[in-house]
């Protein structure tokens, strides 16, 4: 594992670039970008379906994009989005604990070359069952 080594800048030129792919049926588009153990980059956007409740969400697209990949477990993530502190939802944080754990760096940023804002999931998370 690359302890640590999170480059934001890479994580957010990649999120922000596949959130252009985002299917939309509502109004906001969303991209993540990970970090997996071997220091490999998954990306994800949002895809909405028109039962909204089958949405996939960004965070969900780019592990599970890990994972078609053959890696199971990854330390960082960026979510991406033009709205103001949008964090994962909690259902994403489930699937963040599971293969980042509770110390997984889970960052947000709501507009490009802004500040990004880092927390870990179990800041996010704090009553998380474990």
């Amino acid at each position: 594992m690359i302890e640590n080594a999170v480059n934001w800048d890479t994580l957010s030129n990649l999120a922000w670039s596949v959130r252009d792919n985002s299917y939309l049926i509502g109004t906001t588009a969303v991209g993540a970008a990970l970090i997996a153990n071997n220091g490999e980059i998954f990306v994800g956007c949002n895809v909405e379906h028109q039962y909204r409740i089958l949405d996939v969400h960004a965070e969900v697209n780019a592990i599970t994009n890990m994972i078609t990949a053959g890696y199971k477990t990854f330390y960082a993530i960026l979510v991406v989005a033009e709205r103001e502190r949008f964090t994962p939802c909690g259902s994403c944080l489930d699937w963040i604990i599971q293969f980042g754990g509770l110390d997984c760096q889970v960052g947000y940023q709501t507009s490009k070359n802004s500040n990004v804002i880092v927390h870990t999931a179990h800041e996010l998370m704090p009553y998380y069952p474990i």
